[in-house]
């Protein structure tokens, strides 16, 4: 007797061909966005740079190129290293930093800044914050501090994020 099923490994592979079980969610290509960053949709999409966007209406952009090690400590937050001209540290504060979206099968870390697929990142205002509540990353806080010598560095992170020195 022959059976034509596919077998379990075929129908996995499947699956995430189409981008999870529920289909296409970030097959289709474009941008999206939840309240505290934005993202390509395209699996295979990258971008360039990432723009961190303050609350008081200024941004700085990073190429993903100079992005280094980046760590993740939820009592902490997020702290990224671009090198370029200076070494920079960019830390960021808030909550469920690495909850995958509703829409997807994006988040912040792994799915996003790991594949170089987040555009945008911003402090989010009090009102946000409480909407997003606990269904969503939330960011209160991004700080960026500029380092020429590894001393500067390790007294910034010291006083800001004592979880991340080892």
């Amino acid at each position: 007797m022959h059976d034509d099923r596919p077998t379990h490994q075929q129908r996995l592979q499947g699956i995430l061909r189409q981008g999870g079980p529920s289909g296409p969610t970030d097959a289709g290509g474009g941008e999206g966005e939840c309240a505290a960053f934005g993202y390509l949709r395209g699996a295979k999409d990258s971008a360039s740079s990432i723009e961190l966007r303050f609350s008081d209406g200024n941004s700085t952009w990073f190429p993903y190129a100079w992005l280094g090690n980046w760590k993740f400590n939820p009592s902490e937050g997020l702290l990224l290293k671009f090198s370029g001209d200076l070494v920079y540290l960019v830390l960021i504060r808030g909550s469920n930093l690495d909850k995958p979206l509703p829409e997807g099968s994006v988040n912040l870390t792994r799915a996003g800044l790991q594949r170089q697929r987040v555009i945008w990142l911003r402090e989010m205002s009090d009102e946000d914050i409480r909407s997003t509540g606990e269904d969503g990353p939330t960011i209160d806080r991004i700080e960026v501090g500029e380092f020429e010598s590894h001393k500067e560095l390790k007294e910034w992170l010291s006083e800001r994020a004592p979880g991340f020195m080892h």
